[in-house]
């Protein structure tokens, strides 16, 4: 498997990572998230697993994050910097 592709879990213990680091622990990414962003083509499939499961790529993930960031930042009147 290529090592740049990640599982549902995988990338959202990835963005979930980020997340934390730029929220000082006030924001949470589960695998429900990564599902949601799929389902609403902010992330595409970049292949599937043995057993039928989708992965996606990390450079992806990380810029589905940043853009769900910077929506939910906008929705709260909280400006760019």
């Amino acid at each position: 498997m290529d090592t740049d592709l990640l599982t549902t879990a995988q990338a959202a213990a990835h963005a979930n990572e980020a997340r934390q680091l730029l929220s000082a622990g006030a924001a949470e990414i589960c695998p429900a998230s990564i599902r949601s962003w799929a389902k609403r083509g902010r992330l595409q499939r970049a292949g599937l697993t043995e057993d039928g499961r989708p992965l996606y790529r990390l450079a992806d993930v990380a810029r589905a994050e940043v853009a769900t960031r910077r929506r939910a930042l906008r929705l709260v009147g909280i400006p760019e910097t």
